[in-house]
């Protein structure tokens, strides 16, 4: 049975609860009915990842939550609280947006793949949350939706992390009708990877997980930093630089040692250098 260990010592009510097994660290969003991305929330995410990116036995980390709703994105009575400060709120909704990409962007630059767990509905930056993961699992119960243009706030922040996952027409459709879809129209927009029964989730993104902790992880790291890197660029540049990542991760042990063992027929054993 993995140990839950929360995050914060004191008797508050913990926005997230974290779980550990054999290479494999999985933080769950538990504050029901929402699982709103509060300022409070965010900071427990930011803390969980950046523990797990120390944690030398992490190789995988699994995004969850608790309830039915994955997240309702930002906690829009926090903001609304502020639109009262002498500046309507400026500097909280500064300080809000930066923190969420600040967020987004520590599960893109994490050490170890990030897996979203989907049992439930990812709404606006929820649904952001989840396509800033490396790969996301849904049950059939989820659905995901941008719908600030219903209330007059375009979900421009979750916009990046769409475009940059789904076609452009994909994405503005979401963006631009607020609509929910389902978890099947979801995959074939390339939000997710697989959709499965509810009954089956766990298992099935806990095998992903075992697989991806299995190999080297210094060849993880090494492959999806260079993932996100080469994107951005040209094709010429992106060539270039792959190059130099794959003359560099030739000269690492652990490539020296799983070319040795697939030439040898025998299994590799890792030393994550």
């Amino acid at each position: 049975m993995a140990e839950i260990l929360p995050m914060n010592p004191d008797t508050t009510p913990h926005p997230i609860e974290v779980q550990k097994a054999p290479g494999i660290t999985r933080i769950a969003l538990s504050s029901p009915p929402a699982n709103a991305l509060s300022i409070a929330m965010m900071d427990a995410l930011m803390a969980a990842l950046a523990a797990a990116a120390e944690d030398r036995d992490c190789r995988v980390v699994v995004l969850a939550a608790h309830g039915k709703v994955f997240s309702a994105g930002h906690d829009l009575k926090e903001l609304t609280a502020h639109r009262s400060d002498e500046d309507r709120g400026r500097a909280f909704f500064e300080t809000t947006m930066r923190r969420c990409s600040e967020l987004m962007q520590a599960i893109v630059r994490h050490r170890c793949p990030v897996i979203a767990e989907v049992n439930g509905l990812a709404t606006a930056a929820g649904c952001q949350l989840v396509a800033s993961c490396d790969l996301a699992i849904a049950s059939e119960e989820a659905q995901f939706c941008t719908p600030g243009v219903n209330i007059g706030l375009f979900c421009s922040t979750p916009m990046v992390a769409l475009s940059r996952n789904l076609t452009r027409k994909h994405a503005m459709e979401m963006l631009l009708t607020g609509e929910r879809i389902d978890a099947r129209t979801a995959r074939e927009f390339g939000l997710v990877n697989r959709v499965v029964p509810p009954e089956y989730l766990g298992t099935v993104v806990g095998k992903y997980a075992t697989t991806i902790a299995s190999k080297s992880a210094m060849t993880v790291k090494t492959g999806k930093e260079a993932f996100y890197a080469q994107a951005e660029m040209g094709l010429s540049e992106a060539y270039d630089y792959a190059a130099g990542v794959m003359v560099e991760n030739m000269l690492a042990r652990d490539a020296e040692e799983g070319i040795g063992a697939f030439l040898g027929k025998r299994q590799p054993e890792w030393t994550h250098e």
